[in-house]
């Protein structure tokens, strides 16, 4: 069973915040009252209990992506696939999603891979960072990541043995072909 949270939210904008969380659960066939309770338990999971009766289109970027994650986490996937989540939304709201999705992995114990291509988000939430190769995509390395739990993600990527880390990766995928860096 997969959950699934894409890059863009895809919310269904006729459906309050509520609603579209309960669309999780209600595909593994849970019914109206324990749906409501876990729908609201996971809207207070990601900071939105005062939105649940909100629609998309009242929400910004970052509530549209909580929503959405919440929604993934309803239906009680083994794995949540996370894609690109964080990619258009801007520096502070990616900071506390980040740390939120990290507080879930660590609460659940849930497999959640995320597609990223941004070096430092990789680094600071993932256990695992598999490295692929430029056409055709292959798995070239996977770089083994552990961290300080105690760390928050600001402290984190704050740290002289993340930049080491951040700057090893980069040199990786230099190595490889697959970053070119130049100026006109």
């Amino acid at each position: 069973r997969l959950g699934y949270v894409f890059q863009k939210d895809a919310l269904l904008p006729w459906y309050s915040a509520l609603r579209n969380v309960e669309i999780g659960a209600e595909l593994r066939g849970v019914g109206p009252a324990e749906r409501r309770r876990l729908a609201l338990e996971l809207l207070r999971a990601v900071d939105l209990e005062g939105f649940a009766r909100y629609y998309p289109h009242q929400l910004s970027g970052g509530m549209r992506h909580r929503v959405a994650l919440a929604r993934a986490l309803a239906y009680d996937p083994d794995i949540v696939l996370l894609d690109e989540p964080f990619g258009a939304l801007d520096a502070f709201t990616r900071l506390a999603l980040e740390e939120q999705v990290r507080e879930i992995w660590r609460r659940t114990g849930k497999t959640m891979l995320l597609v990223t291509h941004d070096l430092a988000e990789a680094l600071s939430l993932g256990q695992r960072i598999v490295v692929m190769t430029p056409r055709p995509g292959r798995i070239h390395t996977i770089v083994d990541v552990s961290w300080p739990e105690q760390l928050s993600l600001e402290e984190l990527r704050a740290s002289d043995i993340f930049f080491t880390r951040l700057r090893e990766l980069w040199d990786l995928l230099l190595s490889l072909g697959a970053a070119r860096v130049g100026v006109r």
